[in-house]
């Protein structure tokens, strides 16, 4: 008989993990209840020597072990008499009448998540993709949940399937991938509709992700470098129509004013002296590294303005 016992809180437990829909689920707590009463009737009959507390506690203990059910505070569950509805027990403790009542699989309440997949869905541009989804859903109306549909958490997962293959075909890959939030909330809105009948609320659906074949993604990766070179040429092509403008009203003030062009002239000098050395010298004097070249733009500069000599091969303007 112990061992009987061991075996039916064991069967409790499994059966309230699985959530079961067996007509004879015992509980824990009411196997925990009949094998107090076993027990209590027999310690009394081998007190007293009289079989009746035993055949009493034995009874009681098989009562409770049937009638006693328990669900948790986020758990209903539908009790039918004779195959008919009753109504609806829990959260907490309750009992029912052996054999004449029995109760459907305990329903939780608590926000679900179930995952829908789509392989080898094609887009409206025909493009084969597999998509991952992830649907947070809650039962609201736990009697409906129980009436309505054999089992629910497969028709949700079903649901969610057939919705995301036609929101699929609807929409261009494109789409798919650059906007993932207003596709959810199509989602969302369609499988709301389809299973509110049956007490359930879809909360939300969030795509988690869209995969492309390899050689798709190989020809988009490409086709976005090819663009992105475009621009860098459009970019560099507009720069050099700027510059060349700027060149060009630049020669037009040089020559209205030949002083600013050897002013010009000395400047690029020195900043090629500073960053080639004498480099900078013979590209601005004509290659020439002999003194001539400078003597010449010393005699030019003495002449438009006022300069003084600084060191051999180099003026500056006399800005006093």
């Amino acid at each position: 008989m112990w061992g009987l016992s061991g075996k039916a809180m064991e069967a409790a437990a499994r059966s309230r993990k699985q959530g079961s829909d067996s007509d004879h689920s015992t509980s824990m707590e009411g196997a925990v209840a009949g094998l107090a009463l076993f027990a209590a009737g027999a310690i009394i009959t081998a007190t007293t020597q009289k079989p009746l507390p035993a055949i009493i506690g034995g009874l009681a203990g098989l009562y409770a072990l049937l009638a006693v059910k328990v669900a948790d505070q986020w758990e209903k569950v539908a009790v039918l008499r004779l195959g008919r509805y009753k109504g609806l027990r829990g959260p907490g403790l309750f009992m029912i009448v052996p054999v004449v009542e029995r109760i459907s699989g305990y329903v939780d309440q608590r926000i679900r998540v179930t995952s829908a997949t789509a392989e080898s869905a094609l887009t409206r541009d025909t493009v084969p993709v597999n998509v991952d989804a992830i649907v947070f859903w809650v039962v609201w109306d736990a009697e409906k949940c129980i009436l309505e549909v054999e089992d629910f958490r497969e028709a949700v997962q079903l649901s969610s399937q057939i919705a995301l293959r036609e929101s699929i075909g609807r929409h261009e890959l494109a789409q798919m991938i650059t906007e993932r939030e207003p596709l959810g909330k199509e989602l969302q809105r369609i499988l709301d509709e389809k299973t509110n009948p049956w007490g359930i609320t879809v909360q939300s659906v969030e795509i988690r992700d869209v995969h492309i074949p390899a050689a798709l993604e190989d020809a988009m990766s490409r086709q976005a470098q090819a663009e992105r070179e475009r621009q860098a040429r459009i970019i560099l092509g507009t720069a050099e129509t700027e510059i060349s403008n700027k060149f060009a009203e630049a020669s037009q003030v040089y020559v209205n004013n030949p002083v600013a062009l050897h002013l010009r002239a000395m400047n690029i000098a020195v900043r090629g002296d500073q960053g080639k050395g004498r480099d900078g010298d013979r590209a601005v004097f004509g290659g020439r590294d002999d003194g001539a070249g400078r003597a010449a733009c010393n005699g030019d500069a003495g002449q438009t303005g006022g300069a003084r000599q600084l060191a051999p091969g180099w003026i500056e303007p006399d800005v006093g």
